[in-house]
């Protein structure tokens, strides 16, 4: 008996190792800081929209995709079941059932169905579990089930006088435990006792499902029974000793007839068909907590786990599968293989392998510790590119064959079968086979950078440097020196550049897209048929690498692309993988790939390995959904808006408009862009983003139409949401006010018009006035150019007079020199004295001739005719003579002139100047011309 115990816990223990070591689907986790409740959860649904609802210890949580809200009970007590059914939500918490609706705004409401029953609850009653049958909705407590009619609305009540454990709903037919009497189903609304058998009934029967022969019962912890023609027999099957090891609290049976089991502190099992232990999740492996309390497949095939601590989605039809290196002793993985049989991995801490078939944990080949940065299957020989140099693997054993660092990739050469040529850090080196051994033969001199890249074709060598650029090389025939090296400077080097080889052609891989080898123009050009494949806006292709079965695949940061050649035509096709680079997880700059079997690959990355299975991927489209619309003024804070069919119409100054959508879609490696565009406003779409609301500020009056799509993976939404409304114009510019504005402006058109005849005539009579003053001017004008013609004959004739009085004065001064002269000529002759005298009197008489002073007077006076007039006034004691000298001062004459004017001598003249200075009193300094002058 110990021998068999111990043969059973060694199997025991050996099937957990294999299970520790399994790939396992991808495992979406919720914590309660992400969707806000409480870390118990009890019950999990989904509407027909996809839209998921928990019961949790705070109340009903619903998720819609991208966001979470929690709807407290009424109660603000646990909701320990929900079932969803149609567009109603049913929970049932402590002392009430009923269920939630949405109302007009999006918002769920909760409406009572207990309060309503004519029977009054047991006390501290919960209801733990629903299910639905046509018209009918069972409320399952420990003592009773509430059957409500959803026709009329009205309640029946079957009661158990010990306890009710569950309740299930197998293909419609109902069926529930009542603890130590037995399985019964209900039948027109009455319970008819099926399974009494004491073995089923004394234990907690956590699941219920069909079976070929009749139905299946799983128990707590005594595994699977079979009830076929009324007996109950043990269902044998592979999993019987881990079931009897475990305690099953919760169960459901998926579509395809396989089962998930949770567990109190294992976790959660996955059983096929048969009852075979697909794998085991636990908290090691990704789950949030080991407890199940319950779980549900939803409409995609996703298993959701409500957990004592958090909320799980495991995709179950995921086409990717994920061996986490839960312990960090393999680490980031850089390279895969498969050889004879063997999974080998090599990663940053060395080189791992276990057997392709089975399910068991990785073990390390010794000798290989340190970065492993190739494997590369030759000769049926497993050779290993180290940071060490390069080793062979063989028997799970390694041996340093090349000890130059840093072994990037291997190459075999054409023609030359016992030669393989490798990149390292230092260049390029070769391997040779001799005696059926694999050693180093010798490094290639010439070329000294570090040669990661590698290919070879048109005969030359082609190393491609990611900072340096692309080299060809030509070696001699012996590999044993560079011959010549060309550095291509047309290509755009930099981070992320690779070159790859796909069906003879020859690619350079750069973040403007791909260039290929023109043979005959011997330069790469873009256009080529690896571009073509790729519409414009993915020119960004990536790294491109080709896996072990020459398949040319690239790597973005938005998806994996694979290359792969028509069946059909000569044409390329690209399969495209909508996996982005934050989900892969693999080390930027060295993803790598490999084909495992059939459409499986492997993809190494930060926490191990991904594997995808092409055939598994599914381009389905999905429905988006306009969750919810608000709107605000510019102060205030949103207010929901009914969703409705009918455009709302918002006030003015309610112009600020969210809208919030999502893509119920729940695969952990797709994820949902949207586009967005507001026509009324702008009619181009948006740039893609993944957030899923989007505000609009100050939108001027007028109608708009909102419209939304998605894009989830590389497919568009089968829907575009529309929504209409309409922003009302301010009252400033309502109709009244516009009859308002054309009244006030016809009024103010006539005032203005009046204003304006007024102005106008007054402008008018201004004109008049303004042309009289004009012609006035006009006249004063003339009448002052004809007094300017007066004024200038007037000048002219004092002119001339000055004229006459300078020519007066001239002709009295030459007439008395020359009557001086004669006067002085007769004193010399020697004529009689008495005869001369007469002579000289008559001269004297024409000398002082009164005439011609008073000539002289009356030409003097019609020039300046106040002169004498002002100097008597001014000077009243001047006598005439004195007058007709200041007159000879006047006209500016000179002491001579005066002297011969008046017949006198020069120093008369001067004496009368000094009499005059006297009696004008001017002051010895004064000049006595200058005041005449002045005055």
């Amino acid at each position: 008996m110990k021998y068999i115990k111990k043969i059973f816990l060694f199997l025991f223990f050996l099937f957990t190792t294999i299970v520790t070591a399994q790939e396992l689907p991808p495992i979406e986790v919720y914590l309660p800081d992400e969707y806000g409740g409480a870390t118990q959860n009890w019950s999990i649904s989904q509407a027909d929209n996809k839209y998921i609802y928990v019961a949790n210890n705070k109340g009903l949580l619903e998720f819609n995709g991208a966001n979470w809200e929690l709807y407290p009970t009424p109660n603000e007590t646990v909701i320990r079941s929900v079932k969803v059914v149609e567009d109603r939500i049913y929970t049932g918490f402590y002392m009430n059932f009923g269920y939630w609706k949405k109302n007009e705004f999006g918002n769920l409401e909760y409406t009572s169905l207990s309060e309503n029953i004519t029977e009054t609850l047991i006390e501290d009653e919960q209801f733990w579990h629903i299910v639905n049958q046509d018209n009918w909705i069972l409320f399952q407590s420990l003592h009773r089930i509430y059957l409500y009619n959803i026709s009329n609305e009205k309640i029946s009540i079957i009661e158990s006088n010990i306890a009710i454990t569950n309740i299930f709903n197998v293909y419609g037919e109902i069926y529930y435990q009542d603890i130590n009497n037995g399985i019964y189903k209900i039948e027109k609304g009455s319970p008819t006792l099926v399974i009494d058998e004491a073995e089923v009934v004394n234990d907690k029967i956590v699941n219920i499902s069909k079976s070929q022969n009749g139905i299946l019962l799983l128990t707590s912890t005594k595994g699977f029974f079979e009830f076929s023609n009324g007996e109950v027999s043990e269902w044998n099957t592979p999993s019987d000793g881990l079931l009897s090891n475990s305690t099953i609290y919760s169960s459901i049976t998926l579509k395809d007839g396989s089962f998930v089991l949770g567990t109190i502190s294992k976790g959660l099992l996955y059983l096929s068909e048969k009852a075979e232990v697909v794998y085991q999740i636990n908290q090691n492996k990704g789950l949030s907590n080991n407890t199940v309390l319950s779980s549900f497949e939803d409409i995609d095939g996703n298993i959701w786990l409500a957990l004592d601590k958090g909320i799980n989605c495991i995709n179950i039809k995921s086409p990717v599968k994920s061996f986490n290196d839960d312990k960090g002793t393999i680490g980031t993985v850089y390279t895969s293989i498969v050889f004879e049989g063997f999974l080998y991995l090599g990663t940053n801490q060395g080189v791992f392998y276990k057997n392709i078939n089975k399910n068991e944990p990785f073990s390390f080949v010794e000798g290989t510790k340190g970065q492993v940065w190739n494997l590369f299957s030759y000769d049926k020989k497993l050779f290993c590119g180290h940071n060490d140099g390069t080793f062979l693997i063989e028997n799970n054993t390694s041996k340093l064959i090349s000890w130059i660092q840093g072994t990037w990739i291997f190459r075999t050469i054409e023609d030359h079968p016992d030669l393989l040529l490798q990149g390292n850090y230092e260049g390029l080196s070769v391997l040779v086979k001799k005696n059926g051994k694999w050693r180093l033969k010798q490094k290639i001199d010439g070329f000294d950078y570090s040669a990661r890249y590698l290919e070879i074709y048109d005969g030359k060598l082609w190393v491609n440097h990611e900072y340096k650029g692309l080299f060809s090389i030509t070696v001699d025939d012996d590999f044993s020196k560079v011959v010549e090296v060309v550095k291509d400077t047309l290509t755009i080097k930099g981070k992320r550049s690779s070159i790859a080889k796909y069906k003879n052609d020859f690619f350079y891989a750069h973040q403007e897209g791909v260039s290929f080898f023109n043979k005959e123009s011997k330069a790469f050009d873009q256009d080529n048929i690896v571009n073509q494949v790729f519409e414009a806006k993915d020119k960004n292709v990536g790294r491109l690498i080709k896996d072990n079965t020459e398949g040319l695949w690239s790597f973005t940061d938005e998806e994996l692309g694979y290359i792969s050649q028509s069946q059909f035509s000569d044409n390329l096709e690209v399969t495209k993988v909508p996996i982005p680079y934050l989900l892969r997880k693999e080390m930027s700059g060295f993803e790598n790939i490999m084909h495992l079997e059939e459409e499986r690959y492997l993809l190494g990355t930060t926490y191990g390995y991904m594997i995808l299975d092409v055939s598994r991927l599914n381009s389905k489209e999905h429905t988006i959904i306009l969750e919810k619309v608000s709107a605000k003024q510019k102060t205030t804070e949103f207010k929901p808006v009914k969703v409705s069919d009918s455009p709302p119409i918002f006030k003015s100054n309610l112009n600020t408009i969210s809208f919030l959508y999502t893509v119920p879609e729940y695969d952990k490696f797709l994820i949902s862009k949207f586009q967005y565009k507001l026509e009324g406003f702008y009619e181009d779409w948006s740039g893609w983003t993944s957030k899923t609301n989007k505000v609009f500020e100050n939108l001027p009056f007028g109608e708009y139409t909102f419209k939304v799509r998605a894009k989830t993976g590389n497919v568009l939404s089968k829907n575009v949401v529309m929504y209409n409304f309409i922003i009302e114009k301010p009252w400033y510019f309502s109709e009244v006010a516009i009859i308002i504005y054309s009244t006030l402006l016809l009024i103010l058109l006539l005032i203005t018009h009046r204003a304006y005849k007024r102005y106008y005539n007054k402008q008018k009579e201004k004109l008049v006035e303004e042309n009289k003053r004009q012609l006035e001017l006009k006249e004063l004008e003339s009448e002052g150019e004809i007094m300017k013609l007066t004024n200038e004959k007037l000048t002219q004739d004092i002119e001339s007079k000055n004229r006459e009085l300078a020519s007066s004065t001239m002709n009295i001064i030459k007439k008395n020199e020359i009557l001086n002269t004669i006067k002085k000529e007769l004193q010399k002759s020697e004529f009689e004295k008495g005869g001369v005298k007469n002579v000289e009197r008559i001269i004297d008489r024409n000398l002082n001739n009164k005439d011609d002073w008073k000539h002289f007077e009356e030409a003097f006076n019609s020039v300046d005719k106040d002169f004498i007039k002002k100097l008597k006034e001014k000077h009243d004691n001047l006598t005439p003579h004195d007058l007709r000298f200041c007159t000879y001062l006047r006209l500016n004459l000179s002491s001579k002139e005066i002297a011969s004017l008046v017949n006198i001598s020069v120093k008369s003249v001067e004496i009368k100047r000094y009499r005059l200075r006297k009696k004008l009193q001017l002051e010895h300094s004064d000049s006595l011309v200058s005041y005449i002058l002045e005055i």
